[in-house]
């Protein structure tokens, strides 16, 4: 079945507070799809919104490996939730057609796996626009 909500995933951690951490993500075990991409956004001034944009097929999971990043987001059920990323453990799973608004604390770094290469024609940039395609679908279903 297919995962249409947004989720966060708890990775767990090797290490200890004399050596230090790691954290692993791997595919076919806590990463649902394969990665085609890693990018990451950095020095984020904090008094802008980001994101403002939703996949058409694009999967995500998102760290904040330093720093706090808020994700609110609306999924195509419109159900909206706030998600907040605080500790380099936790992923934020975002599947398709999740609308999302992004907020950062001054010293986030955001570390994304993507499960597509970069296409601009994958992206809806306008929340209307995104609104209109999940009411079209819910009406042929």
């Amino acid at each position: 079945m297919e995962n249409t909500k947004p989720t966060i995933i708890t990775f767990n951690k090797i290490g200890s507070s004399e050596l230090g951490y790691i954290t692993i993500a791997e595919v076919e075990k806590n990463v649902p799809f394969n990665i085609q991409r890693v990018y990451w956004t950095y020095y984020t001034p904090q008094d802008i919104t980001r994101g403002g944009h939703a996949h058409k097929k694009l999967q995500q999971i998102i760290f904040a490996v330093s720093g706090t990043i808020t994700f609110n987001t609306e999924d195509r059920e419109g159900n909206k939730e706030t998600f907040i990323l605080d500790h380099p453990t936790k992923g934020l799973y975002i599947p398709q057609l999740v609308w999302r608004d992004i907020k950062f604390s001054h010293n986030a770094v955001l570390l994304c796996l993507a499960s597509e290469l970069y296409e601009e024609e994958d992206y809806f940039r306008s929340f209307e626009d995104f609104r209109k395609i999940i009411d079209q679908k819910k009406t042929f279903k």
